[in-house]
């Protein structure tokens, strides 16, 4: 059975790859071929169905967050395996091959998984409030290994304002460490989420970031290829460019549909009295709505508003194969150049205190301003190194550095491509395995092929 990298390069398009001399010998050695996406175009949706084959309708991953139902709460970025329905791609590898051995670095839904060796971001909640950066492993022992040969896992450089080349050079480290005793090592590289969002995909930072990131992964296709692994690379979506930010939650509100709560002065979303809000992710939105007779004035108001190309409802969602339980009553997805925004206040002087930091678990939404320190704050570097100052004696801080607004993000994702050669790619070093057309789903099938799976126990 052949062993296998499955590489995820993040915002990697066919346009970007003239600028990866070492992702596109690979391709030159082997194939490439645009990957065909799903809807939503975002990280958990796309990664759980090249993992298990399936659409969002059958796995439920139907964004990188959702509403809750049963909760009443909006959660993004939950981790737990069991969120997402159905066999992975590893699990009918074992049926074959019953001691088949699976490697997960930095894929999401992590949590829990099956594989045999687990690494995921999972910072520290001291009980005083402040967050350090870290990681969960599984097995235990091999947190203490990583950290020790390689450093914490640098999650301030993951995500966030100082996110860097330093994650993406760390998730190397520890999927080279693994590889040689898995036969699929997945890892997930996320550096060209970061400069392609602040500054464009046609932006020079972006260029040089391609640059680095194929740099940063070379030592690891190095290794595979010195070890006799077959490389897949894939993206899950491609970065467009973002002039247009839709504030869908403050057009609900001002028509009476959107509720808050007032606490010390903050107003949050209070999705239990809400007649409709959306939980925006990137250039989808779901929007739940309560009361069926809401439905029509919902979808004109959402029709009517500037940015929104599309308003899918449970009928036109089964097209796009995202009509599952957990999808809002209408799913929107946006024009090109538009994306949309969580916001709900109407008032900057009265949003949440973690509106203005990183902090992806209680926003209920997607908010890539938390990319930047506001740049129209003269004094945003001193507040910050203050509040770093307060980290390091142990003291409680925070980090209210963010932006809020969206002006300031210049590239997004999330609806299908226009052009294919700004969608995502997949590249195979095998040439013998070349496939005509692939799609996020046929990626399960094509690594089940490379490990010589019998479609008898598929």
């Amino acid at each position: 059975m052949n062993k296998i990298l499955l590489l995820d390069v993040v915002g990697l398009t066919p346009r970007l790859l003239q600028h990866a001399p070492r992702l596109r010998a690979l391709a030159e050695q082997g194939w490439q071929a645009p990957l065909e996406t799903v809807l939503p175009a975002v990280t958990c949706s796309v990664q759980s169905t090249m993992l298990t084959g399936l659409p969002p309708r059958e796995h439920g991953a139907v964004g990188n967050g959702w509403y809750f139902r049963d909760l009443g709460e909006v959660h993004l970025w939950r981790q737990h395996n069991r969120l997402v329905t159905g066999e992975k791609v590893w699990e009918t590898a074992r049926r074959a091959r019953p001691d088949f051995r699976a490697a997960n670095v930095c894929w999401w839904y992590a949590m829990g998984a099956s594989t045999d060796w687990t690494i995921t971001p999972r910072p520290v909640y001291h009980a005083d409030g402040r967050k350090s950066p870290d990681c969960y492993t599984w097995p235990p022992e091999l947190h203490d290994e990583l950290t020790q040969a390689l450093g914490a896992f640098p999650l301030f450089h993951y995500w966030g304002p100082t996110a860097s080349l330093r994650s993406t050079e760390w998730i190397v480290k520890a999927s080279r460490q693994l590889l040689p005793e898995a036969d699929l090592t997945l890892a997930y590289v996320p550096h060209l989420d970061y400069d392609l969002q602040r500054h464009g995909p046609d932006s020079t930072q972006a260029i040089a970031a391609v640059r680095d990131v194929d740099r940063a992964v070379t030592p690891l296709l190095e290794d595979a290829q010195a070890q006799g692994a077959t490389v897949v690379v894939v993206s899950e979506y491609g970065i467009t460019h973002a002039a247009h930010p839709v504030d869908i939650n403050r057009a609900l509100r001002e028509s009476s549909l959107l509720e808050v709560y007032t606490q010390h002065g903050m107003e949050y979303l209070d999705p239990w009295t809400s007649r409709a809000f959306a939980v925006a992710d990137h250039q989808v939105a779901h929007v739940y709505v309560q009361n069926p007779a809401d439905l029509p004035p919902v979808r004109e108001l959402c029709q009517d508003l500037p940015g929104v190309d599309l308003v899918l409802d449970r009928a036109a969602q089964h097209d796009f194969g995202v009509d599952h339980p957990r999808a809002g009553e209408l799913v929107l997805v946006a024009e090109p150049r538009a994306w949309f925004t969580y916001y709900y206040w109407l008032d900057d002087a009265r949003a949440p205190d973690f509106a203005r930091g990183v902090d992806i678990h209680r926003k209920p939404g997607y908010d890539p301003a938390e990319l930047f320190l506001d740049p129209s704050d003269r004094t945003v570097k001193l507040r910050a190194a203050l509040g770093l100052a307060r980290k390091k004696l142990g003291l409680r801080y925070a980090m209210n550095v963010v932006p809020t607004s969206g002006r300031w993000v210049k590239g997004t994702h999330g609806r299908l491509p226009d052009d294919p050669l700004d969608g995502p790619v997949l590249l195979c070093s095998d040439p013998s395995s070349q496939r005509d057309r692939m799609s996020a789903a046929s990626v399960r099938d094509l690594i089940l092929d490379l490990a010589e799976v019998p479609q008898s126990t598929r």
